[in-house]
């Protein structure tokens, strides 16, 4: 019959027959196939740049495909030379500025007798179709980076619980070499999404100038034919690493098709082999998934001599634009008013910190990181402070304090402590008593402040015999030591406090008193 396909062992035999030496005549022979048969099918298979490995790797459909190419069957000594130049065309294209006309210049600047612009066209048009069967788009080096999630997901098992967690597979994809990388991360929520994207960023050791994300709620907030909102934290990222966001339009799967495809080729190279094994971290996933990757970018691409990592190596790495000295922190905001005395309370950890005291009562936004808490004001940053985890801290910028406040900016325990010690040892166990028992360091500090006061209002030994009485009875406040005072409690001997005789009166409250101390 006309036109029908040879058995495709026998095509495997015939090519490898030829790169072992053999005559076209031997072959002939040997396989029961006529001589312009096998003419026809090495023509094919140099035209198509392809190795002994690649028709190994490749099943029998996948062969019948690339070798229903309509190449006449009397080899043409200008379409051989032609379609073995098509592979580094194909390379060429992915260059900034490069065109087919200008490949087709050169091409024919050293082939005087080769083709015509039209027919070179035609011949690179239907060898692309061919070895790209899905749509052929050229790409840019350095150009775009497409990420995207894959649609079935990972496990991994609870080691406390044997019960399976569902873990998210993150995959990216340089355009132009389709030097890919993957990860498993614990969802798709935008901190695990942005620091997918970066880790990927860091494995390409470079940025591109655009990322390329599908229309997930991490990377846009709202979905638009022209100009979607993108999520600010992505757009900050964006900045850090001085690239783009190009989300793709929705309902249009072409425009996500190569890292689709890539998801297609991860699924059967490393998503099947992860599925037979048991996992109990994330790291030990993604160490095997790394594992995995490796091979897969290393094998060489369909019908080209070449791989992904060689590819990317010779062509791509060095137009990627070099990463930033830090990398990107993602920042979250709170609201607060600036208290009177000049600090704001960043709520996420219970802290305080200083903004200068032109802004008291002033509401401010507070941006932090892992590491530092901006703070601004009508869009101007007004502080930058390290941030603390410790609660109840206060973080103060001397030059924040007007000159009244100077003083109070340098409280401390310590301060306080030996204070008390230089009146008394009883005063200073006071106050030891009552920081420890206030959670929160102003309270506390103000306190001692008051008590420490006194010393200039009563004098020490009625301070120090104020002191004696609050510890006996385990009250440990400024209002308990100032009702002591206010009362004259500290001049009662304790011993005998309770043997005096107090005559029933409405205004007299002797025991009273005590007994509202001790509730203080």
């Amino acid at each position: 019959m006309a036109n029908k396909i040879t058995d495709m062992s026998k095509i495997r035999k015939a090519i490898k027959f030829h790169l072992n030496g053999k005559s076209k005549l031997f072959i002939s022979n040997y396989l029961s196939l006529s001589r312009n048969t096998v003419k026809k099918y090495i023509s094919l298979f140099v035209s198509l740049a392809m190795n002994a490995q690649d028709i190994e790797r490749k099943t029998d459909s996948e062969l019948e495909i690339l070798f229903s190419l309509n190449i006449p069957i009397t080899p043409n000594p200008r379409l051989e030379k032609l379609y073995s130049y098509f592979p580094k065309m194909e390379r060429d294209l992915k260059k900034v500025g490069v065109t087919v006309q200008h490949l087709w210049e050169n091409y024919y600047s050293e082939n005087p007798d080769g083709l015509k612009s039209s027919q070179f066209r035609h011949h690179f048009n239907k060898w692309s179709n061919r070895v790209n069967p899905v749509m052929h788009m050229n790409y840019k080096s350095g150009d775009k980076m497409y990420v995207d999630y894959a649609g079935k997901t990972l496990s991994i098992i609870d080691k406390d619980t044997g019960e399976l967690k569902e873990i998210q597979f993150f995959v990216a994809i340089l355009g132009a070499s389709q030097y890919t990388y993957a990860e498993a991360t614990f969802s798709q929520q935008k901190e695990d999404f942005v620091t997918s994207i970066e880790n990927a960023i860091y494995f390409f050791g470079g940025t591109p100038a655009a990322i390329v994300p599908d229309n997930l709620k991490a990377a846009v907030i709202k979905s638009n034919r022209f100009v979607p909102t993108i999520n600010e934290t992505l757009v900050d990222f964006a900045e850090h690493y001085q690239t783009t966001i190009l989300p793709t339009r929705a309902y249009k799967p072409k425009d996500k098709s190569l890292v689709e495809g890539a998801v297609k080729i991860l699924y059967q190279r490393i998503y099947v082999h992860l599925k037979n094994q048991d996992f109990f971290s994330l790291e030990d996933l993604n160490d095997e998934i790394w594992r995995l990757l490796d091979i897969h970018n290393k094998k060489k691409l369909t019908s080209r001599p070449y791989s992904r990592l060689e590819l990317f190596i010779e062509d791509e790495q060095k137009e990627l634009a070099p990463l930033p000295q830090n990398r990107f922190e993602i920042k979250h905001q709170s609201f607060a008013t600036v208290m009177q005395n000049g600090h704001v309370l960043l709520s996420a950890d219970k802290n305080y910190y200083s903004v200068p005291y032109q802004y008291l009562r002033k509401k401010v936004k507070l941006l932090y990181s892992k590491t530092t808490v901006e703070i601004y004001y009508k869009y101007n940053r007004i502080a930058t402070h390290p941030r603390h985890y410790r609660p109840y801290v206060y973080t103060t910028h001397a030059e924040h304090m007007a000159s009244s406040h100077q003083f109070v900016a340098d409280w401390c325990a310590s301060k306080f402590i030996d204070w008390a010690n230089s009146i008394d040892s009883i005063v200073a166990e006071l106050i030891i008593k009552i920081i420890d028992s206030k959670n929160h360091p102003e309270q506390a500090y103000k306190s001692c402040m008051g008590i420490l006061s006194f010393e200039k209002k009563v004098g020490k030994y009625r301070l120090i015999n104020a002191c004696k009485r609050a510890l006996d009875y385990n009250i440990y406040s400024y209002k308990a030591i100032h009702n002591i005072l206010e009362n004259n409690l500290d001049s009662i001997d304790s011993e005998s406090e309770f043997d005096l005789e107090i005559p029933m009166h409405n205004n007299i409250r002797g025991k009273t008193i005590i007994n509202n101390i001790k509730s203080i």
